[in-house]
């Protein structure tokens, strides 16, 4: 007589689980390097309360920001081993990953403005070379934009003969180690979050970054001069975990993807603003005196700095870079 009631209770018990189960939230583990307050950073906590409000909170996206769950080096792979689900590493990161193309980003005075920039990333070619991370196990779903570099260093850097012998912070790249060598700088390879201690330290002279980042890690108070180059472009790609994405919910997928979709439209319009108020806040703090180029500096930092096309060309490929060109010659 008891066994009918255990059965039933059982049954139940099983019942009430496996719903449970079923309900529970998926989560995307989003880790980053930089900076809430960042337009990365931003966009990161944007694109969780779009995701969120599409899915109807079946997703759950938690944001790390600041290298406080990986560091630079460490990322990549945690995210190829599903440690966590999405990312949004520079376009450098991909290099060392053995998808060398993504250096052509790192190539100074390449992007003459944000229209050839945005040709090139939202048209063929940069679809292109997200398809190239499907083999590393990574699935890339947008550009996110942080805009044009400045360089700073306890030296005024007018000409490019004022880049001797400083050690000049870089991120992990060929391509930007080429670039210091070509102004007569010694590259220092450090993962972002050791930029602000090794420029206090004396560890590096200086550094390149967008003023956001620069200024929301306080790298302007370690540093005397900041001169208005804008040779570089920094720009991020935001991945996931292929495996985690081709096995969630078609629906949840197309959901997702709207999500990230406005949130990149955000992030873009965002980038440049913070920029321009993150450098007129470096002015304000009057800790770091601010130089602007004239057209003939800026023409003899361009000519020191072409070369390294041709230097880095086998590397990336010749037919990119050449793509490239003649996208943003239009």
């Amino acid at each position: 007589m008891l066994l009918k009631p255990l059965l039933a209770a059982f049954g139940a018990a099983v019942l009430v689980t496996s719903q449970a189960l079923a309900q529970a939230p998926i989560v995307i583990k989003f880790s980053h390097v930089v900076a809430p307050d960042t337009p990365k950073g931003q966009a990161a906590e944007r694109f969780k309360l779009l995701a969120e409000k599409a899915t109807g909170g079946r997703v759950k996206v938690q944001v790390y920001p600041n290298s406080n769950l990986y560091k630079d080096k460490e990322e990549l792979e945690a995210l190829q081993l599903g440690a966590v689900q999405m990312l949004a590493p520079s376009l450098a990161k991909f290099g060392p990953l053995g998808v060398k193309e993504f250096e052509v980003f790192d190539l100074p005075y390449i992007f003459p403005n944000k229209t050839a920039l945005y040709n090139v990333t939202e048209g063929p070619i940069g679809k292109g070379l997200l398809k190239k991370l499907e083999a590393k196990g990574i699935t890339g779903l947008a550009y996110w934009d942080n805009g044009f570099k400045v360089m700073s260093a306890n030296r005024l850097l007018r000409v490019p003969a004022d880049f001797k012998g400083l050690k000049m912070r870089i991120q992990s790249s060929k391509v930007l180690d080429a670039q210091m060598r070509a102004l007569g700088a010694i590259p220092q390879s450090l993962a972002f979050s050791e930029a602000y201690l090794a420029l206090q330290t004396g560890v590096v002279d200086g550094t390149e970054n967008p003023p956001s980042n620069m200024y929301t890690q306080k790298m302007h108070e370690v540093q005397a001069h900041l001169t208005v180059s804008n040779h570089g472009y920094l720009g991020y790609a935001v991945i996931v975990n292929k495996k985690f994405w081709d096995g969630l919910p078609a629906d949840i997928r197309r959901q997702l993807e709207g999500a990230m979709k406005e949130a990149t439209t955000y992030e873009k319009a965002i980038a440049q603003r913070d920029n321009d108020m993150a450098l007129e806040a470096i002015r304000r703090s009057g800790k770091t005196q601010l130089y602007n180029l004239s057209a003939h500096e800026q023409a003899l930092w361009r000519n020191a700095l072409l070369p390294v096309q041709k230097q880095v060309e086998e590397r990336i490929g010749k037919d990119l870079i050449q793509a490239i060109n003649r996208e943003t010659a239009k």
